[in-house]
């Protein structure tokens, strides 16, 4: 039998197929639209979504051998809500993460229930992108949405609903909306008590690789998959991407680089502390039975390398089209191995964690007439991984410590960018030959409901290490120094407004 995955992203989905073996054998994709308001919003049209949901489904079911798909599984984006009516209709668009109208309630709200009190409970701390302030401002500014919801849904649970199934949701992605106890593993009764919610409006929440049901069979047939095809829980698209990359134990996090800079590690027991709270590093729920994950992040990632060569890389991207490289690939020779002189602040964006500032600014420092092209492209990719670095400190001296580096993503490709991302962080990466890792994690939490087989067995066939890049020892001590400069760096060029 075959199993599906699929990836409920923010700019589009897409869905893989597997074969028992790990083996890929169809994948399909499609994109939508984010719908930005002037007033800070950002959403997706959950009806469109949904029908390029099945559009993929049904274009990788055409691509192997009919109704040999038994089952899949769903990994999502996070925080993301859909308000659905009392005959399952769709009410209104869904508030994704980078939705910022909530921010007014971030400080008010958790000072009322109580700060601390919210984070162990929840293993999150406040910020506007999380379900629990969007339905705040929901609440407040569309009452008559309110009034008419009958379920609130994350995309996850929203297919399974179209699908024909009583919706369930996985630990990781209720972990997300910032009103599951992570701990008691059920909806916090006094979280919802507090914003006028009940149980009963939101999906089950079961833990990951849990049969969620068996799809509608006219739904089946349509879609070409098995008369008796099922669905199992998945959830958030990080710890999703983290099995995938086969981080089943301690010591061990997915690296992805894609747009933006993420680690996933992933630790044995929920961690709570004063540490991890004052950094905004979360603790929740791993796909992987009995284990927790966190998630690192810095929102300036790979678009960094996309800003320079829009801005600066005109030479770069017409040799590419002339040649059929990559551009990204002849920047990056541009950038030599050896490290830069220069410092950089990458707050390109607003910055992830561990500060959660959304008004801080980038800085180049240490800029000279001699400072070349590729040295200013080697310092910009130096400050992502100084960013990471800081963020696996801070989790060390908190006890979950992290020895191997799994690297997915674009930047994954580049063996250049992934030698540079070991010699800053000083930690062992191995990059993988994994295109989809999150829809490749939940497909294997489908096979493992099927067959019995454990998702630690299954990874250890399915995830196929490619290359192991180990940090240059005679950078260590150069790389130690700067470190400790960077970590001056954020409160230096704060205090300066520009």
């Amino acid at each position: 039998m075959n199993y599906l995955g699929i990836d409920i992203g923010t700019s589009g989905c897409k869905a893989v197929v597997f074969d028992g073996a790990g083996q890929q054998l169809a994948i399909a994709n499609r994109e939508y639209d984010v719908i930005f308001n002037e007033n800070g919003g950002a959403e997706l049209d959950s009806e469109a979504v949904i029908e390029k949901c099945f559009r993929v489904i049904k274009e990788c079911s055409e691509q192997v051998e009919p109704n040999s798909i038994a089952g899949m599984g769903i990994s999502s984006q996070g925080e993301a809500f859909t308000a659905i009516g009392g005959q399952n209709e769709i009410l209104c668009n869904a508030m994704i993460s980078s939705d910022m109208r909530s921010e007014a309630y971030v400080k008010s709200w958790p000072e009322a229930f109580g700060e601390e009190k919210l984070y162990n409970i929840t293993g999150h701390t406040a910020h506007p992108m999380f379900t629990l302030f969007k339905l705040l401002w929901l609440k407040d500014n569309k009452p008559e949405i309110w009034r008419k919801t009958g379920k609130l849904l994350c995309f996850e649970d929203l297919l399974q609903l179209k699908l024909g199934l009583d919706p369930a949701i996985g630990w990781p992605l209720a972990g997300r909306t910032m009103m599951f106890d992570v701990r008691k593993h059920e909806w916090s009764g006094e979280i919802l008590k507090s914003i006028g919610l009940k149980p009963g409006q939101l999906a089950k929440p079961l833990p990951s690789g849990s049969i969620a049901g068996r799809i509608d069979k006219k739904i089946a047939k349509e879609l070409g998959l098995a008369d008796n095809a099922f669905v199992v829980t998945g959830g958030h698209d990080q710890p999703c991407g983290a099995l995938g990359a086969g981080v089943t134990k301690p010591g061990m996090a997915m690296y992805a680089t894609g747009t933006v800079e993420c680690i996933t590690p992933a630790f044995s027991t929920p961690v709570f502390t004063g540490d991890l709270q004052k950094n905004n590093l979360c603790t929740y729920d791993h796909t992987v039975d009995g284990m927790y994950v966190t998630v690192a992040f810095s929102l300036t990632g790979g678009n960094i390398l996309k800003w320079f060569r829009d801005e600066f890389g005109q030479h770069e991207m017409d040799r590419a089209k002339q040649s059929g490289e990559n551009a990204y690939e002849l920047l990056l020779k541009t950038a030599g191995d050896k490290p830069s002189g220069l410092l950089v602040l990458p707050y390109f964006t607003p910055s992830g964690t561990p500060y959660f500032d959304t008004g801080t600014k980038g800085a180049v420092l240490g800029l000279r007439l001699s400072t070349s092209r590729g040295e200013l492209i080697r310092a910009l990719l130096e400050g992502v991984a100084f960013e990471m670095r800081l963020n696996m400190d801070i989790l060390e001296k908190s006890g979950c410590t992290i020895q191997e580096l799994r690297a997915i993503g674009g930047g994954a490709k580049s063996k250049v960018w992934s030698q540079l991302k070991a010699d800053v962080t000083g930690k062992k990466i191995t990059t993988l030959d994994i295109t989809e890792a999150g829809c490749l994690g939940v497909a294997m939490l489908a096979c493992s409901a099927f067959t019995g087989v454990s998702v630690r067995d299954l990874a250890e066939k399915w995830v196929k290490p490619q290359s192991v890049l180990y940090p240059n020892k005679d950078l260590k001590k150069w790389y130690d120094e700067r470190f400790v400069l960077y970590k001056k760096l954020y409160s230096a060029v704060k205090k300066i407004d520009v």
